[in-house]
C-alpha cells in the first residue's frame, strides 16, 4: 500500500460514511411525513416510534446501500478527476488497473460490513421493523390466511381453508395419512381450533375414513378433543419470517419450509440469496462508478452525478422487478437475486474497457 492508496480508501469510505448520514436522516423525515397521522390515530407510545426508527434506520441502509456506495465512488472519484489528480495519477505510470486496486480494497470493506449486518444484525432489525407496521400502521395479519396447505411430516399432508391467527382457529381442515405413497387415512373437520388451556385440538364435525385395501371404514363425531404433531401457528408462519432470522437459523427454517411444501419457499429463498448478492454489488457499482467518473466531463461532477443517480435507481429498480417475478411466479429465486448484479457486472466490464482507452 502506498500513500495514494490509503488516500483513496480513507476518501471511498469517509464519502460513503458521509452518504449515508445525509440520506437515512432524509429518509426518516419522509417517513415520519407519511405515517405521522397513523401515528396519532393509533396513539402510538413514543418510545415505540423511537424504537421503530432505530430498526428503520438499518431497514432503509440496507434497502439503498447500492445508491449510497454509487453516488460515494462518483462523487470523490469526479473531485479527483476535476483536480486532475488521476491524470497525474496515469501519466506517472499507473496503469489503470493497478488505479482500482485502492477501490477494490474498500469495496471490500464495505462488501464484507454489508455481508456481516445482513447476516447478523438487520434481521433482527426487520423483526421489530416490520411487527410494529403490521401492528401500528397496515392493521392486517401478518400470515398468509386463505387456502394453506403443509406438510407436517414425511407421511402427513393437511390443508385448511381459512385461518385466523388471533383465535388460533381454521375452518375446513384435511388431514391425510400416507403409508409407502398409498393413502391409509383421512381426516375432515368443519374447523379445528388449539385449546389452549388444555393443550389439545378441537375438532367440530369429525369425519375420518380409514382404507386398507379394499376394505374402507368411516367414522363420524359432531366434536373431537386431540392432539397432532403440528402446532396451530405451522400452519401459517408469519410472512416476512426469513428476513428475521440469521444465517443458521434460516437455513433451517428453509429446510424445514421446504419439507412442508410452503408456498412461500420461493419468497424465503430469494432473502438468502440476496443475502449473498447484495454483498458482490459492491464491487460492480465500484467499478462502474470508477469508470464513469474518473475523466473530466462536459458539464462538470453535476452530470457525473446525475448518471450516478440514475444507475443507482435503475439497479434498485432491476432489483424490485425481478423480486416481484419470484414472488408472483415460478422464476428462479437464484436468478433473481444475481441476475441485477450480473446484468450491471456486463456493464461494469464494458465501461472499464471504455475508460481504459
Amino acid at each position: 500500500m502506498k500513500i495514494i492508496d490509503w488516500y483513496i480508501i480513507k476518501k471511498y469510505l469517509s464519502t460513503f460514511v458521509v452518504m449515508i448520514m445525509l440520506f437515512i436522516p432524509i429518509g426518516i423525515m419522509v417517513d415520519m411525513a407519511e405515517k405521522i397521522d397513523k401515528f396519532k390515530e393509533n396513539e402510538v407510545p413514543a418510545d415505540a416510534i423511537l424504537s421503530y426508527y432505530l430498526d428503520f434506520t438499518w431497514y432503509f441502509g440496507n434497502l439503498l446501500f447500492p445508491i449510497f456506495l454509487f453516488l460515494a465512488v462518483i462523487w470523490f472519484t469526479s473531485k479527483l478527476a476535476n483536480n486532475t489528480e488521476v491524470i497525474a495519477l496515469l501519466s506517472s505510470g499507473i496503469s489503470f488497473s493497478r488505479f482500482l486496486r485502492p477501490y477494490l480494497f474498500s469495496a471490500g470493506i464495505v462488501a464484507l460490513f454489508a455481508f456481516l449486518s445482513g447476516m447478523f444484525i438487520v434481521p433482527k432489525s426487520n423483526a421489530s421493523y416490520n411487527a410494529f407496521i403490521y401492528k401500528h400502521i397496515q392493521k392486517k395479519s401478518e400470515r398468509q390466511t386463505k387456502n394453506l396447505y403443509k406438510q407436517i411430516n414425511p407421511k402427513e399432508y393437511i390443508f385448511v381453508s381459512s385461518y385466523d391467527p388471533i383465535r388460533k382457529s381454521a375452518n375446513n381442515f384435511t388431514l391425510e395419512h400416507f403409508e409407502d405413497n398409498v393413502m391409509t387415512f383421512k381426516i375432515k373437520a368443519s374447523s379445528i381450533r388449539w385449546v389452549e388451556k388444555d393443550s389439545f385440538f378441537r375438532l367440530s364435525t369429525y369425519a375420518k375414513r380409514n382404507f386398507s385395501g379394499d376394505v374402507e371404514t368411516y367414522i363420524r363425531q359432531s366434536r373431537l378433543d386431540t392432539i397432532f404433531d403440528f402446532k396451530i401457528e405451522d400452519l401459517a408462519p408469519v410472512n416476512y419470517k426469513a428476513e428475521t432470522l440469521t444465517l443458521a437459523p434460516l437455513n433451517e427454517f428453509i429446510k424445514k419450509e421446504r419439507e412442508g411444501g410452503s408456498v412461500l419457499i420461493n419468497s424465503h429463498l430469494l432473502v438468502r440469496h440476496k443475502r449473498w448478492s447484495l454483498p458482490f454489488s459492491a464491487f460492480v457499482l465500484t467499478l462502474i462508478g470508477v469508470s464513469v467518473s474518473s475523466f473530466k466531463r462536459r458539464g462538470g461532477m453535476g452530470v457525473n452525478l446525475a448518471f450516478g443517480i440514475a444507475l443507482g435507481f435503475l439497479f434498485i429498480f432491476f432489483d424490485k422487478i425481478f423480486s416481484v417475478m419470484v414472488n408472483k411466479s415460478n422464476f428462479s429465486p437464484f436468478l433473481g437475486a444475481w441476475l441485477p448484479v450480473l446484468i450491471f457486472g456486463v456493464f461494469a466490464i464494458l465501461l472499464l474497457r471504455s475508460a481504459r482507452r
